[in-house]
């Protein structure tokens, strides 16, 4: 998305970067999920750990969430009930598993549309509920993506 904004430009290229578009770091959220099972999703490395799908649908709750913030927007509205992390899988099928990168897909979709509607004097204010500014808020939620990116390339490895 081009936008005229420079500051909200990069911020949008490297939203975009730790999600999808292709990194120099390796991969990025969107590329560590590609191609799993249900089961390599579901696998989890030890009793009380998070699986690869739970990590995916926690960074879609945190893309909501920050999409939040900068809107202004009440709480209530994420698409399953609950907050933070949810316990996968509910039920271990091809559906649940699709309906949940789905989510993903879409969360990451309207905060991209959040963020272009922003203009550069925006990212330095703060949200009411937040103790950062937007800037901060977005390019933080960046860095959310990219490091449970690496939590899932580092459960994948042991997998095998």
């Amino acid at each position: 998305m081009k936008h005229k904004d420079v500051e909200v430009t990069l911020l949008l290229k490297m939203f975009d970067e730790a999600y999808e578009k292709q990194a120099w770091h390796g991969p990025n959220l969107k590329g560590s999920i590609r191609g799993l099972s249900i089961e390599e999703a579901a696998w989890r490395p030890g009793k009380n750990r998070h699986n690869i799908w739970e990590l995916v649908v926690h960074t879609a709750y945190w893309k909501y969430v920050v999409r939040r913030r900068l809107l202004g927007e009440k709480r209530g509205s994420f698409p399953i009930e609950g907050s933070n992390w949810f316990h996968r899988p509910e039920a271990r099928t091809l559906k649940a598993w699709k309906a949940d990168l789905e989510l993903l897909d879409a969360m990451h979709g309207i905060m991209v549309e959040a963020i272009g509607d922003l203009k550069d004097l925006d990212l330095g204010k703060t949200p009411r509920g937040s103790r950062v500014d937007n800037r901060s808020i977005i390019s933080g939620i960046a860095m959310h993506d990219v490091y449970h990116a690496g939590q899932i390339q580092l459960i994948k490895r042991l997998l095998k």
